[in-house]
């Protein structure tokens, strides 16, 4: 196997070369982040050593054609037995269910039990941005170092909330997009590329950066720099942002990508309409910016208790 997981795959030979197969795939042709990558290479070793007890040996390719709902079900149950939220099982169907669609379309096998195999229902989680005064707070600490680590944090916090991206969106851009103008061109999810506008402010924050970084800004070259040079790894800036949440004492939920929520809020709250949203955050599905309405909605809620004569 990769180096994507260090986990030891309980199958037969022939398994364990489709789902190497199935990695690089991912990694490659479908440009999956390592996380996604890692993640459900992870719920595929545990599915595959679950079959392996559950069966008395290793799986094959004959196995895995024979599998039937009732051992679909048997091993949903097992994971519900570890205490997996809804969540973290449904993300696990999801990712054998995209293994079973890999095998069938390379002609190893076709089951269609797995593709019926139902999801445990999951509560619509309704996303915890940053207030404007808290968000602006954290790009002004995210700075105060003075040093070119600082200036990169800002501008990449910035950025994120200027710009409403990923953070593997915006730790993906080269130098080549310098010196930023109105609009960057962004690739997100599935290798899929939206234009984005670019506020002043980010263009100032990143400019700032370009000068204080000690490498080169070729065009090649990764435009956000970890300390030796090489591309900034999300765990990096995740550190930064638990340094600058702890020293403005913020809760946990002030992560990188709660910085992308703001944008999204603070746009809706501004009058901004959800479909212009959802391309600014390159969501396929409309139902996935709309999840902003609901925040909307609680902090108009907030504000009707807060204000109202009757509410006290």
């Amino acid at each position: 196997m990769g180096d994507a997981t260090a986990l030891t795959l309980q199958a037969q030979a022939d398994v364990v070369a489709a789902v190497e197969d199935w990695r690089l795939w991912m990694a490659t042709e479908r440009a999956a982040s390592r996380h996604t990558v890692a993640a459900y290479l992870h719920d595929t070793a545990v599915f595959l050593a679950f079959l392996t007890g559950y069966r008395g040996r290793p799986p094959g390719f004959s196995d895995l054609a024979g599998l039937g709902i009732r051992e679909i079900r048997a091993w949903q149950s097992e994971l519900a037995r570890r205490d997996l939220d809804p969540a973290s099982r449904a993300r696990a169907l999801s990712a054998i269910k995209a293994f079973f669609r890999r095998l069938d379309r390379a002609g190893h096998l076709h089951n269609p039990a797995v593709a019926m195999a139902r999801a445990p229902k999951v509560p619509r989680r309704v996303p915890r941005p940053l207030t404007k005064v808290d968000a602006a707070d954290v790009l002004t600490v995210a700075g105060d170092g003075g040093d070119w680590i600082a200036a990169r944090d800002r501008a990449l916090f910035t950025l994120l909330y200027g710009c409403g991206l990923r953070i593997d969106e915006a730790l993906r851009l080269d130098a080549g997009c310098l010196p930023l103008g109105e609009t960057v061109v962004v690739t997100g999810k599935g290798s899929k590329q939206r234009l984005v506008p670019v506020l002043p402010a980010v263009r100032a924050a990143v400019a700032t950066y370009a000068v204080a970084c000690p490498w080169p800004m070729e065009a090649d070259a990764p435009l956000f720099r970890g300390e030796k040079g090489a591309r900034l790894q999300a765990g990096v800036a995740q550190k930064a942002m638990r340094a600058v949440r702890a020293g403005l004492g913020l809760p946990d939920s002030a992560t990188p990508h709660a910085l992308r929520h703001s944008f999204a809020t603070h746009l809706l709250a501004g009058g901004a309409d959800l479909r212009a949203i959802q391309d600014l955050l390159g969501h396929a599905s409309l139902s996935t910016t709309q999840r902003y309405t609901d925040v909307d909605a609680e902090r108009l809620i907030a504000v009707h208790a807060a204000a109202h004569p009757r509410a006290r």
